[in-house]
């Protein structure tokens, strides 16, 4: 079955395309080549990350985008309405076809829902609230709540539910269908091929169901692992653009220099990058507060951006990125400070021995986002070495290793690099809660924290509905974790666009490359 879904669907991709289309002079196209990370799906229905993210938002369509403002706007779904008490929404559908022809519908819609819900990492984020989905017409949607749900509309946007062809996907296994990588959607480009490790091509959806988007006639994907080596592409034009470069920040100030290429910083804000120290709270002596505050009194934050960040990253001392809404200034700092330090571990009972040292322990730290995890770990085995904190490093053969070590609380303190999302409640939540200790998952509650009032806090603020009150209730949580400290935020992550001086339209939203090209040209 699988061999006759995989030929069914290459039969489909491969359709003549609308003669308005074949109009065009080879000639005259115009194609894009872009960096993007490696992925072996390309249905963000499943995951989260740019790897899958990139190329899943340019190939489905989701009920909604969101703008520069965060605020959300009419994509697949032109127009909606909410009862008075929040606990209905219901989504008028435009009229459009997925890429094989087949109309999109409300059962679509219903089915991606039920699928996102079900297996991707943020699914009970996204719609544990969800009681039921009405499909009242082939055109209308009616989601219904059991509370209110202030996430609801950014889970909606295309990178977090993509619309699948419920046709398509209902014929197989989820998690294993040749769909994942032969897709079809309703977005603005059609999937021509994907080279698994080299390279996904995309051509312009000549049916997209918003008149002449997208501009680009063809969009070419090129999957790097290590990002550092698409700088000399950039430079030569061989790539068109990096719109998530994750770069190291030397290299950031070379492409800053060239004169054929523009670097934004601008459009990430809804992915909220940011790096910490993790504390394992269920060893000791990092379940003592006094330890963990003292280590966060050695931390030099300010050397780290200055001296290896070369002042691109920001300072971070919460849980929330600077650009986040819900960010707060009400925070616990620790400033840096060696003689509190040592006067807290002193407290502790942690004396130094005849060899100066009070406490040893190990920091584990992945391959990826050198500047802001790895170097910093290195860095912080220099400074905590002033208050007789002796560091090891564990060596990480992949990044594999890694996460495993994390997810299953193998560690005493790990540099970890989380992503807040357009809302706290898909990306900060799952942090925190005290239920949320998902052993062998990572990106959940792996440092073991619990504090029942920052549970009662987040609950509330998922429910809440009123900005002002809810902005309230994030301060509240912003403070009683810094006071806590599970974990010592250190620098922002700071992702960086980089785009040839050619291109126009470029990406205007807070999600970066994480949503539809449509006014991208060249």
């Amino acid at each position: 079955m699988t061999l006759k879904l995989i030929a069914a669907l290459a039969a489909t991709l491969a359709a003549t395309p609308p003669a308005a289309a074949q109009e065009r002079a080879p000639q005259e196209r115009t194609t894009v080549v872009a960096a993007g990370a490696p992925t072996r799906s390309v249905n963000p229905a499943l995951s989260s990350g740019n790897g899958a993210g990139f190329p899943g938002a340019q190939i489905f369509a989701g009920l909604i985008e969101l703008d520069g403002r965060f605020a959300p706007q009419p994509y697949l779904a032109e127009s909606w309405d909410s009862s008075p008490d929040g606990l209905s929404h219901t989504f008028r559908l435009r009229t459009a076809r997925f890429h094989d022809g087949r109309p999109v519908t409300a059962d679509d819609v219903a089915f991606s829902i039920d699928v996102v819900r079900t297996n991707h990492p943020l699914g009970r984020a996204m719609f544990g609230p969800v009681e039921r989905v009405e499909t009242p017409d082939p055109l209308s949607v009616r989601i219904v709540l059991r509370h209110p749900h202030p996430a609801l509309l950014a889970s909606l946007t295309t990178v977090l539910t993509p619309i699948l062809p419920r046709h398509v996907y209902e014929t197989a296994p989820i998690r294993t269908h040749p769909a994942n990588v032969q897709a079809i959607g309703a977005g603005p480009f059609r999937l021509v091929e994907f080279k698994a490790g080299e390279a996904i091509t995309l051509e312009r959806n000549p049916d997209f169901f918003l008149p002449d988007r997208p501009r680009a006639d063809r969009l070419v994907i090129r999957m790097i692992e290590d990002m550092a080596s698409a700088v000399p592409a950039l430079e030569k034009g061989d790539l068109n653009m990096a719109p998530h470069a994750g770069l190291p920040y030397r290299e950031v100030e070379r492409l800053k220099r060239s004169p054929n290429l523009i670097v934004r910083r601008e459009g990430f804000e809804g992915i909220g990058a940011i790096n910490y120290l993790e504390f394992n709270l269920r060893r000791a002596p990092f379940n003592d507060p006094r330890v963990r505050r003292a280590i966060a009194h050695a931390v030099d934050k300010a050397g780290i951006v200055e001296r290896l960040h070369l002042g691109l990253s920001r300072v971070l001392d919460g849980p929330l990125h600077p650009d986040n809404p819900f960010a707060s200034s009400d925070l616990v700092r620790y400033e840096l400070d060696l003689d509190k330090a040592r006067a807290l571990l002193d407290e502790a009972d942690l004396k130094a021995g005849p060899d100066g040292v009070r406490l040893r322990m190990t920091i584990d730290a992945p391959l990826n986002a050198a500047d802001g995890l790895g170097r910093v770990a290195d860095a912080l085995k220099i400074q905590l070495k002033q208050i007789g904190v002796d560091v090891e490093r564990r060596s990480t053969p992949d990044n594999k290793t890694y996460f495993s070590r994390i997810a299953d609380g193998d560690f005493d303190a790990a540099m970890i690099q989380a992503f807040n999302l357009p809302d706290p409640v898909l990306g900060v939540h799952r942090l925190y809660r005290c239920d949320n200790q998902v052993k062998g998952v990572m990106f959940t509650n792996t440092s073991g924290y619990c504090n029942a009032r920052v549970d009662a806090v987040l609950d509330e603020a998922a429910r809440e509905m009123d900005t002002g009150k809810r902005r309230a209730l994030y301060a509240e949580f912003q403070r009683l974790v810094t006071e806590d400290v599970p974990q010592i935020f250190t620098t922002t992550e700071e992702m960086f666009g980089v785009y040839g001086r050619g291109l126009t339209g470029l990406p205007n939203t807070p999600l970066g490359a994480n949503a539809p090209f449509l006014e991208l040209s060249e």
